[in-house]
């Protein structure tokens, strides 16, 4: 019988994409594993590969076409005794053939689940996401979709309402047409030139009203003394020019962070919906701008890496992020945000939290200041202010404070960080 191939979700947030690239023609031979299309997500570019073997008998969305909704129709698969010339029908059951070569992504993969007896078990990639998630059997699920496939649906009934800890896709709003329209209405007569929403800018403005309506935030400030930093910073740096490595004031406040939520590990914690998650290692995001967005790449477990390591993969991870190289896995997660827009001039803002985690911090300029020193003597140093802002459901403000100040003590005496 023939199949839908449909547009895959790439990741929890994806909702549309963009048919970048036909691999295959309509007439050719597919077998499982063989490429079939690239696809434009509004965080990556990603390869999409076949599941299920036959001809391609139809291509029904063109190399470049935008916006593109998950689970759309995208080409048609001929299964085996199916005719070449075989009209597609009004209504083909919407079978996944297709998944996305994506590696070392967990809710992604090509292998089809079986019984006990080795019966194939047909379902959705989202489905088994899901049903792994939240540690149920996929042989313990009746699928109500063609052939018996579970789908999405089929899993989620088999979870009670207090284990879906994350709000379904489609409860992020975006504004209508008709409020577009409004607003529009508003500046008639008035020159302007109408900017459609990229898949980016939607799940950006969706996830941050979000994170401001639903979170409860609020803001520690402190100044931070560079001018021991910056030495050591230079010191370090000739050490290190002969193998091509710089490090950053930046990756010094990244170092900073890691070593902050290990010495205060309650403080290290993302929110769950009806539970805390207190996390071991300190993944740390951070932000990266991008032309029309930007990304928030996560450095695992930056509490262990030195600080030669912590510049050369951060490096690393902000160029793919701007080729729009990453995949999921690597800008999904973390407990702890920097947002540094000091390198930009400003002397100090308040961030958003960037859910599900429990603080991040922004960075402002350092900049040479007078200060008063133990003595009472006047002085000039170099100042930086940062604002942590914090989810009061995970953390309180004096365990907030305490973490603060671990960050503090670490940059305003930057050699214990070397040791």
């Amino acid at each position: 019988m023939a199949l839908e191939i449909l547009m895959p979700a790439l990741s929890p947030t994806m909702e549309e994409g963009t048919l970048a690239k036909w691999f295959v023609s309509e007439g050719d031979l597919v077998q499982s594993g063989d490429l079939l299309a690239e696809i434009e997500t509004d965080k990556a570019t990603m390869e999409f590969e076949a599941v299920d073997e036959g001809v391609i008998g139809k291509l029904l969305v063109a190399e470049g076409t935008a916006n593109v909704k998950v689970n759309t129709a995208i080409a048609v698969l001929l299964e085996d005794g199916d005719a070449a010339d075989v009209k597609v029908p009004p209504a083909i059951p919407a079978v996944v053939a297709a998944e996305v070569t994506a590696p070392n992504v967990e809710f992604l993969t090509s292998a089809a689940p079986v019984t006990s007896t080795g019966t194939r078990i047909f379902a959705s990639p989202l489905a088994r996401r899901i049903a792994s998630d939240s540690g149920l059997v996929l042989a313990d699920i009746t699928g109500s979709g063609p052939k018996g496939r579970i789908v999405k649906a089929d899993v989620r009934t088999k979870i009670a309402p207090s284990d879906t800890l994350t709000a379904p896709e489609t409860a992020r709003t975006i504004p209508t047409s008709a409020n577009a329209t409004a607003v529009e209405a508003m500046y008639e007569g008035r020159a302007f030139k109408t900017v459609p929403l990229d898949s980016m800018r939607k799940i950006i403005a969706a996830r941050l009203t979000e994170a401001k309506q639903t979170i409860p935030h609020f803001y520690l400030r402190r100044d931070i003394h560079l001018d021991n930093l910056l030495k050591v910073r230079g010191e370090v740096n000739k050490t290190l020019d002969a193998r091509g490595i710089k490090t950053s004031v930046n990756d010094f406040i990244i170092k900073a962070c890691a070593l902050a939520l290990q010495k205060v590990p309650t403080a290290n914690a993302v929110w769950a919906g009806d539970r805390i998650l207190q996390m071991k290692a300190s993944d740390i995001s951070v932000a990266v701008a991008i032309e029309g967005g930007l990304f928030t790449p996560v450095l695992l477990d930056a509490d262990t890496k030195s600080l030669s390591q912590v510049a050369v993969q951060m490096k690393d991870l902000a160029e793919r992020a701007r080729n729009r190289k990453l995949t999921p896995h690597e800008y999904q997660g973390g407990s702890f945000s920097i947002s540094n827009l000091g390198m930009m001039g400003i002397d100090n803002f308040d961030a958003v939290i960037n859910p599900p985690q429990g603080a991040i911090l922004a960075v402002g300029a350092g900049k040479k200041c007078p200060v008063v020193l133990g003595d009472g003597s006047l002085s000039v140093a170099t100042v930086m202010s940062v604002t942590m802002s914090v989810d009061h459901r995970v953390i309180d403000g004096a365990l907030g404070a305490e973490l603060l100040d671990e960050i503090v003590k670490s940059l305003e005496n930057p050699l214990s960080m070397l040791v």
